[in-house]
């Protein structure tokens, strides 16, 4: 151990079954249906929810265990397929593709193997809210006949299952 990795800080496991979603960060866990792009609020891409982050910065981690099968090289969505072939589309903000990678710092690269938790986008919500409206929205985009029904709007603590 170098003298400085005493610093630095240690990603906390999250154990859960290989069917669980989870919250991506400490947030609120609101209606899609109030997010101010349609695509998102009719859920024309799937069911879906989206949350709210109230700090400068946030760290999204992985909703659930499963493959990056998309990392977005601008960092503003990542795409993963669990292990019974539910495959999940985390989008950071609204029109945040035209941020071009600015504000986004991306941890994780397509094909990794993930577990629910592990860090994938640093997103500086402050400097990215000057200029793009930014839930972060999570939908599922094929339930591969896995029915996902995700719980009510609630404040949320990284980790939390979010699934019924």
């Amino acid at each position: 151990m170098g003298l400085f990795d005493v610093f630095k800080k240690k990603e906390e496991s999250i154990t859960v079954d290989d069917t669980d979603i989870v919250a991506m960060a400490d947030g609120e866990m609101i209606d899609v249906s109030t997010v101010s792009d349609p695509v998102f609020a009719q859920k024309m891409m799937g069911e879906s929810v989206a949350f709210k982050y109230n700090s400068d910065k946030v760290t999204i981690c992985s909703p659930a265990n499963g493959k990056l099968s998309v990392v977005f090289p601008t960092g503003h969505a990542f795409g993963l397929t669990m292990k019974d072939g539910t495959e999940l589309l985390v989008h950071i903000g609204i029109d945040t593709v035209s941020a071009k990678g600015n504000g986004f710092k991306t941890l994780k690269k397509q094909g990794d193997t993930v577990k629910a938790g592990d860090l994938i986008v640093e997103a500086d919500i402050k400097k990215l809210s000057q200029k793009y409206d930014m839930p972060v929205m999570l939908i599922v985009t094929n339930s591969n006949d896995h029915p996902v029904k995700f719980i009510e709007p609630c404040m949320v603590k990284k980790g939390q299952i979010i699934n019924n």
